[in-house]
């Protein structure tokens, strides 16, 4: 980018539940950066004339539900990879006032992926339950999985279609989570299931005994379901990393420097 960000937040609706500007904020003060990254919570009604007082201020920040999508189609201009994924979960204002908008999602999932799985599989049949901005993220990165395919489970049908028709790595799609894991080798959750109580997407004991759990929810103790899978011995995760590994991305977007990453996960890992 080439405005230095005068203000830096978050947009979502609503926006309680984020560490992102604990992380954000361990980061600024970490290198240096004499700003402060604030929570927005914004309807989706009032989206664009928040994002019109925003460029005032020449702002950046992320976008969190329910407007990755939306903010996406208000972009004055997209990078490639936000193109393919469809969401933007990154944006600034360029010197001539443009909107510019970029998806570090997609970096986040591969860390998150590495992480639990040691390396990014091959051959594998993915089971990714939702159908938003996240799932679309997660979709661009299964994409470049060698020989992957997956199956698209959310109990919108419109939602579902339209994903699958930008991604071809979707082979299949349902509004049945139980038929969207059979003989899946890894589950992604991104719905929001599970992210302020110990609900679950599914029942566990519908997995497989080699399947590997990737929940995009993160909460104090980890989810209900990532702590389900373990208990069985499966390998799992929880979206911690995926949210620092992210917003470290979006930090060097913004400001042109490398992330102080050590600082960001000291920040969250003393706040959940």
């Amino acid at each position: 980018m080439s405005t230095r960000p005068g203000r830096l937040v978050l947009l979502g609706h609503p926006v309680r539940h984020s560490l992102s500007p604990v992380l954000q904020n361990a980061a600024l003060r970490a290198a240096g950066v004499p700003l402060t990254y604030e929570a927005l919570d914004v309807a989706p009604d009032e989206l664009l004339t928040a994002l019109r007082t925003l460029a005032e201020s020449w702002a950046a920040g992320n976008v969190t539900i329910p407007h990755k999508e939306s903010v996406a189609e208000l972009c004055t201009r997209r990078t490639p990879l936000a193109d393919r994924v469809g969401a933007v979960n990154t944006f600034w204002f360029e010197d001539d006032g443009a909107l510019v908008g970029d998806n570090t999602d997609v970096g986040g999932f591969d860390f998150l992926t590495r992480h639990v799985l040691g390396a990014i599989p091959s051959g594998v049949h993915v089971a990714v339950l939702g159908a938003g901005g996240g799932a679309a993220a997660v979709l661009t990165a299964i994409s470049e999985w060698p020989d992957a395919r997956v199956t698209l489970c959310s109990r919108t049908a419109e939602r579902r279609e339209r994903l699958a028709a930008r991604h071809p790595v979707v082979t299949h799609t349902t509004s049945d989570s139980i038929d969207a894991v059979q003989d899946c080798a890894i589950l992604v959750n991104t719905t929001p299931v599970g992210l302020t109580d110990d609900t679950m997407p599914l029942r566990v004991s519908a997995l497989g005994p080699g399947t590997a759990v990737l929940d995009l929810v993160y909460r104090p103790g980890e989810t209900a379901l990532v702590r389900a899978a373990r208990e069985r011995g499966l390998l799992a995760g929880d979206g911690l990393r995926m949210l620092v590994e992210q917003g470290a991305l979006a930090f060097e977007r913004w400001l042109g420097q490398p992330a102080p990453r050590a600082a960001m996960w000291s920040a969250v890992c003393e706040n959940s």
